[in-house]
């Protein structure tokens, strides 16, 4: 059973070692007819250090995963639920007065 959910429990031990909060981290696992879906949610403050800059440590994460997936012969996507009240900014200066 933990090969099984070898890709939940890899993502669970990087996303907990790089935030503030890890005892909200979060994370559901779904199989369909596309592969394995990750849904990851966490603390509203962490979601910079999750995304992080331009988005690379997302991409990073996700290249990460699709490793993890070859070697059980998964396809595995990764959600990054944005909460409510997180500090990560949808639009880059829009609105940079008020």
């Amino acid at each position: 059973m933990t090969n099984v959910n070898s890709d939940q429990e890899f993502l669970e031990f990087l996303v907990k070692s790089i935030v503030d909060h890890p005892e909200d981290v979060k994370v559901d696992r779904t199989i369909d007819e596309r592969g394995v879906l990750l849904s990851l949610s966490v603390n509203p403050k962490d979601m910079g250090q999750v995304i992080g800059r331009q988005g690379s440590t997302a991409r990073s994460i996700r290249s990460l995963l699709r490793i993890v997936g070859i070697k059980s012969n998964a396809h595995v996507n990764l959600k990054i639920n944005e909460p409510e009240g997180s500090t990560r900014v949808a639009n880059s200066g829009a609105n940079d007065g008020f």
